[in-house]
């Protein structure tokens, strides 16, 4: 009786955004740009993220992840890309700067405005990526918010808050960062769970009252409204919901004041570092990480399988 062994696991040479690549995947990578040996790059990226059913939740091909693999895999001499058909200009250096102006050319109104909340009447927030309203967030928030604005990558959405017919508040949720101690440790999930559920968390990476404003209660009053509204506007531009939004506040300047009001939690603070550290040393101010649930069963749903 001849008892079969039990073959070794492949090999693991590399591994991308939760993909473990083997020398099998190599070998199909290497077989399909030798099948179009016409294909651009992003064609080829295409027709890889078809063929692993790589998709994002909302369906569309992970094209940027899967073109970072490639030229990975490339740079480390296990496939060979063809050479680049074009290099495109880079919009992150040559994006003009924002303009705080209204659509007519006009800076909006600086009006002080200094009542409390129920005279400030009606608010109006407004969901505005994708639409003309970008420029008035970023010109805005480059004008006013001491960070300045940064164009966001990923999934992201930006409001405007609007009373008595001018912007009074910008906010802006994205995608969470990859790692965060604090966060990581509260949720308690694997790290399987965080690379199959990340996208389930959005920060707020801006939140600016307009300094001429100042209306008591206002900003944790905002932060409710949208905490009640978020999870449908993602739901509806990326095609999954969200179940927690987390944000930072660097203790030396705030004591996060309104995220306390508004029932945030803080989760302890980051190591100083930031993603790019080469050194394990504190090479900034360490933030204060805040988190808020949006559903009863956030840390099922963010511990366990895709909803």
């Amino acid at each position: 009786m001849t008892i079969a062994s039990t073959p070794p696991p492949p090999t693991i040479l590399a591994s991308h955004r939760g993909r473990d690549i083997t020398q099998d995947d190599i070998d199909f990578i290497r077989e399909l740009i030798a099948a179009h040996p016409g294909a651009s790059r992003r064609r080829l990226s295409a027709l890889l993220c078809e063929a692993w059913g790589w998709r994002q939740a909302n369906g569309c091909l992970r094209d940027m992840v899967c073109r970072g693999l490639m030229l990975r895999l490339d740079r480390a001499g296990l496939i060979e890309l063809p050479a680049r058909l074009r290099t495109p200009k880079n919009p992150l250096t040559q994006r003009p700067t924002p303009s705080a102006l209204d659509e007519d050319g006009d800076l909006f109104a600086q009006t002080p405005m200094e009542c409390s909340l129920r005279e400030l009447g009606p608010l109006r927030i407004e969901q505005v990526r994708r639409t003309r309203g970008e420029g008035l967030v970023a010109g805005l928030l480059a004008r006013h918010h001491y960070l300045g604005y940064t164009r966001p990558v990923g999934e992201h959405l930006k409001y405007l808050v609007y009373a008595a017919g001018q912007p009074i508040a910008a906010l802006i949720f994205g995608s969470a960062p990859r790692h965060l101690a604090p966060r990581d440790r509260f949720i308690g999930w694997p790290p399987a769970a965080r690379r199959r559920n990340l996208h389930l968390i959005a920060i707020n990476s801006r939140y600016l009252i307009m300094p001429w404003v100042r209306v008591p209660h206002l900003a944790s009053h905002l932060l409710g409204q949208m905490a009640r509204r978020l999870s449908a506007d993602w739901q509806r531009l990326y095609g999954h919901p969200l179940h927690y939004l987390e944000t930072f506040t660097d203790p030396q300047l705030f004591a996060g004041t309104c995220y306390r009001a508004a029932n945030w939690t803080p989760l302890g603070l980051t190591t100083g570092r930031g993603k790019a550290d080469q050194t394990s040393k504190p090479n900034r101010s360490l933030k204060l990480v805040w988190g808020y649930p949006l559903t009863p069963r956030w840390r099922e749903l963010l511990q366990g399988g895709a909803p």
